[in-house]
């Protein structure tokens, strides 16, 4: 899947010169309009024609080129900038939680013990034929009063002769019950399957929490629901996201199943916003082997992109991988570190062949020997067939040390920081994952642009919900839930953090040369916002979202309190 930015940047050029022949003209004026240019300019107006924007500068020049019958938009001193673009996320999970139980705790939800949960379960379990599966997304067992996962005989109580789960919120490992277990075939001699674990009491029976590819199966049925319920699912994610001020959405691991029709939920005009979905390495491998490449685009609404590869798992499921052990371990292993999901050698195969076929790669990693592996296995692959600006992704990358973000520089690798860490896990980092001193470097946001390497930050919805701002205000703040600032030296600004939710997020994709700032010829892809992020840096989660605009129309409008 090649790029060309230099023909993307010509074709831009050559649109805008003939935009506005007969297109309606809008012009929005009277507040700060945050353009995220090279030079970050805040212009006085903004002008508008079709699906482009045409004009940006100071207001008289905008309205001599709006002319007398242009429409006039009042900011009344409201803040206008690009519309948000997600760096990483799983479109449309968000909308799931209207069709499976909602098992996620405080800020987010209200799940605070075991006993609520189940409770979730057991209503989810009356709202379900007989035949279905007991679903349930988001618990966090760090947050629960007992401090740990469900039990499977605590599952079984729900409903002992129905399969039940209960899904971690970092999607990485979850809880089954005995009947789950049945179906899954899994039983005292099942093996651990590559790249994942069962977990087993002192007698060797599988307790029903299951890590990484050992929970494949389950939330593979998450991934397959009826053909109504895709579309229900679809338009509430879509309905949360432009509400929150995105206008391109990710599905950053889209199983084959899902590529077709999410395809054609943007050829029949159904998505608000844009999508970009990136193929998982299993939908590419099939693609690959019948000799049927994937699209790259299929229209002004849907982009097919990088291949995804997951290296290791979360870290706060214990599951990433790490080069020095956890700070309290899971277990007795005091040297516990986590583990790979796929081996370096074939990770490194993996990378090779997907670089030489012309695929953009994103690849997910937490740990900081995950990272190790995954830049290695890049190197690798530009070495052996070098291609200019091939701008490699390393998803997360939680736990980067700075030796890292130089490789990553000299490789043309770009890191997109999971930041609200910071607030929702930050404490049990401090205190059990990775101890003080790791903890104040996760994230590490503000020693990547002191070292030059471009970066972008992302919600991960829906592991956390889809709310940039307070993604922004939590790059700029690092502030957890008990109010302790961690890591105070990785800190951006809040143009910096800003940038990196517009721009930087754009160009990561290979979006730039249509979305990410207020330049002429780009599409009108706006927000605007009730105040200014740049004042009270503190306050930036408190702002609302007033307008939601994407190809000069507006999705999305507030309403008035």
């Amino acid at each position: 899947m090649m790029h060309s930015p230099s023909a993307s940047r010509l074709a831009l050029a050559i649109g805008a010169l003939l935009i506005g022949c007969g297109a309606e003209r809008t012009v929005y004026r009277g507040g700060p309009i945050l353009t995220m240019d090279p030079e970050n300019r805040v212009a006085e107006a903004l002008g508008v024609a079709g699906e482009r924007i045409a004009q940006v500068g100071d207001e008289a020049a905008v309205l001599a080129w709006a002319g007398p019958n242009a429409r006039i938009v009042e900011l009344q001193g409201r803040v206008l900038l690009p519309g948000f673009v997600d760096a990483h996320g799983h479109f449309p999970g968000e909308g799931i939680y209207g069709f499976v139980a909602d098992l996620q705790s405080p800020p987010v939800g209200s799940v605070v013990g075991v006993e609520d949960l189940l409770a979730r379960l057991s209503e989810q379990a009356a709202r379900t034929s007989a035949d279905d599966w007991i679903l349930g997304l988001g618990y966090d067992d760090s947050l629960l009063r007992e401090g740990r996962h469900p039990t499977r005989e605590e599952l079984d109580r729900v409903a002992p002769e129905r399969p039940v789960a209960a899904i971690h919120v970092s999607g990485h490992l979850g809880v089954v019950n005995s009947a789950a277990l049945a179906v899954l075939g899994i039983g005292p001699e099942t093996p651990d399957p590559p790249g994942g674990h069962i977990a087993r009491d002192a007698s060797g029976k599988a307790n029903g929490l299951l890590e990484e590819s050992a929970l494949d199966p389950v939330v593979g049925r998450l991934m397959t629901p009826s053909l109504l319920d895709a579309l229900r699912i679809a338009r509430e994610a879509s309905r949360r996201a432009v509400a929150q001020g995105v206008t391109t959405v990710q599905n950053g691991l889209t199983p084959a199943a899902q590529i077709g029709p999410l395809l054609w939920l943007g050829r029949l005009g159904l998505l608000p916003h844009r999508l970009v979905l990136w193929p998982s390495m299993e939908a590419l491998d099939q693609a690959l082997a019948a000799g049927k490449p994937l699209p790259t685009r299929t229209g002004p609404r849907v982009w097919v992109g990088a291949v995804k590869l997951v290296a290791d798992g979360s870290i706060q499921g214990y599951t990433g991988y790490l080069s020095a052990p956890y700070h309290v371990p899971p277990g007795d292993d005091p040297s516990f570190r986590g583990y790979p999901r796929i081996p370096a050698d074939e990770l490194a195969e993996r990378v090779l062949r997907y670089h030489r076929a012309g695929f953009q790669l994103a690849v997910h990693g937490n740990g900081d020997a995950s990272i190790d592996d995954i830049l290695d296995a890049l190197e690798r692959a530009l070495v052996a067939h070098p291609r200019p600006d091939a701008r490699p992704i390393v998803i997360h990358a939680q736990m980067a040390r700075p030796d890292q973000l130089d490789r990553m520089r000299a490789l043309g690798a770009s890191p997109s920081f999971f930041s609200l860490h910071t607030f929702y896990w930050g404490d049990r980092h401090r205190t059990r994952f990775m101890g003080p001193e790791r903890a104040a470097r996760m994230s590490p946001a503000a020693t990547a642009l002191a070292k030059g390497v471009r970066f972008s930050i992302h919600c991960d919805a829906p592991v956390v919900p889809m709310e940039p701002l307070r993604l922004v205000w939590s790059a700029v703040a690092r502030r957890t839930r008990s109010g302790f600032v961690i890591g105070e030296a990785e800190r951006l600004t809040p143009m910096q953090a800003l940038r990196a939710v517009t721009i930087d997020a754009a160009w990561q994709q290979f979006l730039d040369a249509e979305l990410g700032s207020l330049e002429p010829g780009k599409r009108a892809a706006l927000v605007v916002l009730s105040g200014d992020p740049r004042n009270g840096p503190g306050r930036i989660h408190e702002l609302r979202v007033l307008e939601t605009i994407v190809g000069g129309e507006t999705v999305f409008r507030a309403p008035t309190p």
